[in-house]
């Protein structure tokens, strides 16, 4: 089976990569940005003609796309997430290579959903910032393009290479730097939020299963289960043996003077409290349901959130 795979250098991209490498009936071309891509071309200012020229050079069975970013203001967010996928549709829809697409979703698309409740792929998105609006657009073209395609909603990844601007990769430079310094207290913000985190190496898996589907439409990729923040943050200090206490300063007089883990560490003149310090603009609360994936593709999560956050926690303390 022929893969192209676009974004093999980013955070779910390496693994993905990493993941079809292992199946000996895969030939895979990496196509990105960077130097080391097997091609080089940039999705977002890329034509699709140029892109359809390679295409039908290559004829590629399967195309997965995990390029995108998180980060930057909406004119960014909206040339990397969704005008870049608009010229992998159109040089699909040009090429006669007949490829599958399996287009990287986010769950941050839903937007905000109702505490104790899991969100399925009938839930009507409400995406609650510009992230999720970008990706919400890259589905929607995705879906209304005619192609044999599937999206995989992925919601909060974690593990390995987690980006330490992340919540999860933010919580544990936290917890490196007052180990570091001997402090027995370490204090934080933004830690009431529940979100459902899923290992990106079963992110990796899910990607495999759907190349090999016939899936189509959106399945969500998670764990099925909420985790509140400052549960993580038990579980981190526990991994990495930080014997200190963990004092959460959510809903206290002055609690907006300090850095909330996972947004960025406001001034010191800030003018009010973050109203959501998990910066997806998904709320208080967020939980997959994952009974299509498990259906559909046959997936289900394998690693524990635990091993996850070891694995984060075994990067941070090599910085130590």
């Amino acid at each position: 089976m022929r893969v192209l795979l676009i974004g093999a250098n980013g955070y779910l991209g390496r693994f993905v990569a990493d993941r079809l490498l292992a199946d000996p009936a895969v030939q895979l071309t990496a196509l990105g940005r960077g130097d080391d891509a097997d091609v080089r071309f940039d999705l977002a200012s890329g034509s699709p003609g140029a892109l359809t020229r390679f295409l039908d050079a290559v004829h590629p069975q399967v195309v997965v796309n995990c390029a995108g970013t998180t980060r930057g203001g909406a004119r960014e967010l909206t040339r990397h997430n969704t005008v870049a996928v608009a010229t992998v549709c159109e040089a699909l829809r040009r090429s006669g290579c007949g490829a599958r697409l399996v287009q990287i979703g986010c769950g941050a698309e839903y937007g905000p959903s109702q505490p104790g409740s899991s969100t399925a792929e009938d839930a009507v998105p409400r995406p609650g910032g510009p992230y999720g609006v970008s990706k919400l657009a890259a589905t929607e073209l995705v879906l209304g393009s005619g192609l044999d395609a599937v999206v995989l909603r992925v919601f909060s990844p974690a593990g390995p290479g987690t980006p330490a601007g992340s919540p999860l990769g933010r919580l544990a430079e936290a917890m490196r730097r007052a180990m570091q310094s001997g402090d027995g207290e370490l204090k934080l913000g933004g830690l009431g939020v529940q979100r459902d985190f899923i290992d990106v190496r079963d992110v990796a898996r899910a990607v495999h299963a759907a190349s090999l589907s016939a899936a189509q439409g959106v399945i969500n990729i998670g764990s099925g289960r909420a985790v509140r923040l400052r549960d993580a943050a038990a579980t981190l200090a526990r991994v990495a043996g930080y014997g200190g206490a963990l004092h959460e300063l959510d809903g206290q007089p002055g609690s907006h003077l300090r850095p909330a883990i996972g947004h960025p560490r406001p001034e010191p003149d800030h003018g009010g409290p973050v109203a959501y310090p998990y910066p997806d603009g998904c709320g208080s609360w967020q939980q997959a349901d994952v009974r299509t994936a498990r259906d559909r593709l046959g997936w289900r999560p394998r690693i524990n959130l635990e091993e996850s956050l070891a694995d984060i926690w075994m990067e941070a303390a090599c910085r130590i």
